[in-house]
């Protein structure tokens, strides 16, 4: 499967490159802000942990129909306008979050969110993947530091303006900047005649049932998710350990993830230097053995040194975080770029199936984390997202020892 799409000059490719890292910072920029509002939005919900685990766990279901969908809309329609129209619900759903306090209908706009997301996601990872494969370069190291920048200064400005501006005010704000920079980056990325993927034969791919999805993409699908889960997991809990397990406030309690993404963005834009002479998953496979052991440090001495000084605690906390954000910032450009050399289907095929299957887990691991956070204490509840992360670093391994296998039969 090659693209014969229209063959990129460098000007072209280097205005589509910048468009893809505005939209991926954006994306980050946007979809972070709330962060550092977790602790209000569970207030205003009057909900424990659990419940506020089920809300985000559950609401991932959402994000399980696009991809019954998505790939036959790329095939059909490209890339772009996927982007554009996700877009615009992803914004209207992210202002509508603070204009309620029922539960259910909270409920019913992070799962519309994640529906949008999800869109989002196949079809700007399915464009990179194809530019990536264009340019003969690993890009997706940068493009996804790109959201971590957006992400870790996201969460440094509405952590910081959080006892000024009212929640309503930001969610409003922030999400409508966002709609402006990505609408216009939409005419600047890949158009449909552009990005390939009407050219990866789609009709001639095989239909590979769920049941028959080939082994090699589940150990990518396990290895994604064990390397993604424990960003997820600093991204929704590290604001509500900040204040009830270390007793910091508002202002505070945004800087552990900041710090966390700030790491994960000079690893992403490393990557590519990194991986130079190695396989990618080499990289990837260092960063899960030494990043959880990092996490595991990073809470078990915070969480000892709290009761007597929340200040040093939080040193420790941001010190070992970074070392962890340094360590998780190859998974998932690594794996996604695996995605994207599956025998037999297109990458936008593989990435859907790869989303279906992490999706579909994310909604048991997203309960299970609230479930052991309210049971035996949200510092004990870490230990599951750390032993994921131990184990995308040796899943890491076995796909870089498979990997440089092919090279070398390839090279005899």
């Amino acid at each position: 499967m090659t693209s014969k799409a229209t063959t990129l000059t460098p000007q072209r490719a280097k205005r589509a490159q910048f468009a893809l890292l505005l939209t991926f910072f954006m994306q980050g920029f946007i979809t972070i802000s709330p962060l550092p509002r977790i602790p209000e939005f569970i207030a205003l919900l009057h909900i424990n942990f659990t419940v506020w685990g089920l809300i985000t766990g559950f609401s991932v279901a959402g994000a399980l129909i696009p991809l019954a969908f998505t790939n036959q809309l790329i095939n059909r329609l490209g890339t772009t306008p996927i982007i554009r129209l996700s877009v615009l619900l992803l914004v209207l759903c992210l202002i509508a979050q603070p204009l309620t306090n029922n539960p259910w209908i909270f409920f019913a706009i992070y799962s519309t969110q994640a529906f949008a997301l999800s869109a989002f996601n196949i079809a700007l990872n399915a464009q990179s993947v194809m530019f990536q494969k264009k340019l003969g370069k690993v890009i997706l190291g940068g493009l996804h530091g790109a959201w971590s920048i957006g992400a870790a200064l996201s969460s440094a400005f509405t952590g910081a303006i959080a006892k000024i501006v009212s929640l309503q005010s930001q969610m409003l704000f922030v999400p409508l900047v966002g709609l402006v920079v990505l609408l216009w980056a939409c005419t600047q990325m890949l158009q449909p005649s552009e990005d390939g993927h009407a050219f990866e034969r789609p009709d001639k791919a095989n239909k590979i049932g769920l049941l028959k999805t080939p082994r090699y993409l589940l150990l990518l699908v396990a290895g994604l998710i064990a390397g993604m889960f424990p960003e997820l997991v600093v991204m929704d809990w590290s604001a509500v350990y900040s204040k009830t397990i270390l007793h910091l406030d508002k202002n505070q309690a945004a800087l552990p993830y900041t710090l966390f993404v700030m790491a994960m963005i000079a690893g992403r834009f490393s990557v590519a230097k990194l991986a130079n002479g190695r396989h990618l998953s080499r990289v990837s496979q260092a960063g899960g053995l030494f990043g959880a052991a990092a996490m595991a440090l990073a809470i078990a001495g915070s969480s000892i040194l709290a009761p007597s000084n929340n200040q040093l605690a939080l040193s420790v906390l941001c010190v070992f975080f970074v070392v962890a954000g340094f360590g998780i910032a190859s998974m998932v450009p690594s794996y996604y770029s695996a995605a994207g050399h599956i025998t037999g289907m297109t990458t936008a095929q593989a990435l859907s199936r790869m989303s279906l299957i992490n999706s579909t887990l994310i909604i048991g691991f997203k309960f299970a984390m609230g479930a052991l956070a309210d049971g035996i204490g949200l510092s004990l509840a870490f230990v599951f997202p750390i032993a994921l992360f131990a184990a995308a670093g040796v899943i890491s391994g076995l796909v870089a020892s498979r990997a440089e296998k092919i090279q070398a039969r390839k090279a005899v």
